[in-house]
């Protein structure tokens, strides 16, 4: 198989890169529904505008570009060792190219290895069937969405919509509150998977195999077709919106598997996943390696030829403020949730690491009226040995809930900025303190890396680079004021909004 390893070069690329047709269609389907105006629509603009760029640039959708996951189907006889060797070298060159961001975290040192091999990783299943080609497919799930994926047990309790029980209706049941307990942190609007049976490992595995199916297709199994149908409508009158911001689509695709199951378990599993809905695939010849057929890319769509923009002047409806560092308390108390800033100037990244770090120990530089950009970019030294950003969007912020509020007070910052919200203990200090949580667009990595101008400096190298502090030097970084320091949360209010519109759902449904 000659042509194997370029093959398989080529669609981690792809993949990484170059969402597949049936998911941007249904991204314009929700741009065209949306309401004119609203937050959900700039972000809904702002992913338009950054699929784009990926698609030009051949640069990451998003900067977690996630666990490698293959499944591959080979003739009897064709060498599967050799096909995983393969993929290995094809990863680690692909990492050396930016094309994916270095994921692959030893779970007891906390090291990086660089290359995004380690143990487990990246996964890659294969299967034997007696057709003469192999069937690989790709999928890059970020660590956001993977975090929103949710596992019931039957009969539970479900907040919002009561007892849950072993039966169409309890699954009902189970997966509209996977969705809502999704919000915005798993970068919605997205799409879900969902395994009905199994025991816990092999109802996530079926899970995750919904999400290799077409956003198109039909459930040839009409109780499941059926709920689909249901979920797919129902759950987008949650309210929750696009990025958690409210609006009219909160899911894009539902796509449902069932499996037996043993008397005493009765598990529904679903695997979340964002708008970034980065998989693709093909044929390949068993003895060639070269591509026979891709697959998700065939169709088209008169929907992807329109271009409607939102109407500009009802786009300015909100009120935008230039933030540009170091700033005063006085001008943090000024906004107010809704606000659209564009921050200008200096700002640092900090993650799960770095929120670690500065609990016990000193910035490594001074973040007094400072801003944290919760980020993890994926990021390629070029030929005079100067950093140069590739990816830059937000992480899920809610992962530092436990160190925030202590860290703004104790250094001095003024604003965070990430996806999704944060929770209480934040938003408290952000009153007590003076500060704002600032909402970027979960995914938009080109978008925002446009906005950097440049790298001025990075410290503690030694967590990795996606888990280092970035000096970055930025220009129009455009983000939404979503907590801010009188006690607001637009989070708290969606959620809550959402769980009401959640309990018209409790009514039986499915007999």
């Amino acid at each position: 198989m000659e042509k194997f390893y370029e093959s398989i070069y080529n669609l981690i690329v792809q993949t990484s890169t170059n969402l597949p047709n049936d998911v941007r269609i249904a991204i314009k389907q929700a741009k065209l529904n949306e309401s004119a105006g609203t937050r959900s629509a700039m972000s809904l603009d702002t992913i338009s505008t950054n699929i784009q760029m990926a698609d030009e640039n051949v640069s990451p959708i998003c900067q977690d570009t996630g666990l490698p996951t293959f499944k591959i189907k080979t003739p009897v006889g064709v060498n599967q060792i050799k096909i995983k060797e393969t993929i290995h070298n094809a990863i680690i060159q692909a990492t050396k190219d930016g094309k994916l961001r270095p994921n692959a975290v030893d779970s007891l040192t906390g090291k990086n290895s660089g290359d995004n091999i380690g143990a487990g990783v990246p996964v890659i299943k294969f299967e034997q069937w007696e057709k003469d080609y192999i069937d690989v497919r790709l999928i890059l799930k970020g660590g956001g969405c993977e975090n929103k994926n949710i596992q019931y047990s039957l009969p539970c309790e479900l907040e919002g919509l009561g007892r849950a029980g072993r039966d169409l209706d309890g699954i009902r049941k189970c997966i509209m509150h996977s969705v809502y307990q999704a919000q915005g942190q798993g970068c919605s609007a997205g799409f879900i998977g969902v395994g009905i049976g199994g025991d816990r490992t092999s109802g996530y595995e079926l899970a995750k195999e919904q999400l290799f199916r077409s956003v198109d297709d039909t459930n040839p199994i009409e109780e499941l077709r059926q709920l689909e149908e249901y979920v797919l409508e129902n759950a987008n009158k949650l309210g929750i919106g696009t990025m958690g911001f409210g609006g009219e689509t909160t899911l894009l695709g539902c796509k449902i598997g069932a499996i037996h199951r043993i008397p005493a378990s009765f598990f529904v599993s679903v695997a979340y996943n964002c708008w970034a809905y980065r998989r693709l695939g093909f044929k390949i010849d068993a003895d060639s390696g070269e591509v026979i057929e891709w697959h998700y890319q065939n169709k088209t769509d008169e929907i992807l030829k329109k271009e409607q923009p939102f109407e500009e002047e009802k786009q300015q409806e909100v009120n935008e403020v230039v933030l540009e560092a170091p700033i005063t308390e006085e001008k943090i108390r000024s906004l107010k949730v809704g606000d659209v800033v564009r921050i200008n100037g200096l700002m640092y990244t900090g993650r799960d690491e770095i929120h670690k770090y500065l609990t016990t120990n000193d910035a490594p530089v001074d973040l007094n009226g400072q801003i944290i950009y919760h980020c993890g970019p994926v990021m390629l030294k070029d030929e005079e040995g100067n950093w140069q950003v590739k990816a830059a969007g937000p992480t899920t912020s809610i992962r530092e809930e436990p160190y925030q509020g202590d860290i703004m007070k104790k250094f001095g910052i003024r604003a965070v900025m990430g996806k999704g919200g944060m929770g209480p203990k934040t938003l408290a200090a952000l009153k007590e303190h003076g500060g704002v949580y600032l909402n970027a667009i979960g995914g938009a990595a080109q978008y925002y890396a446009e906005c950097i101008k440049g790298v001025q400096g990075v410290d503690l190298m030694e967590f990795g680079i996606p888990e280092a502090m970035w000096h970055l030097q930025v220009q129009d970084f455009k983000a939404v004021v979503t907590m801010d320091s009188h006690g607001n949360s637009l989070h708290r209010d969606i959620d809550q909004s959402s769980l009401q519109k959640l309990e018209q759902f409790k009514a039986p449904v499915f007999s």
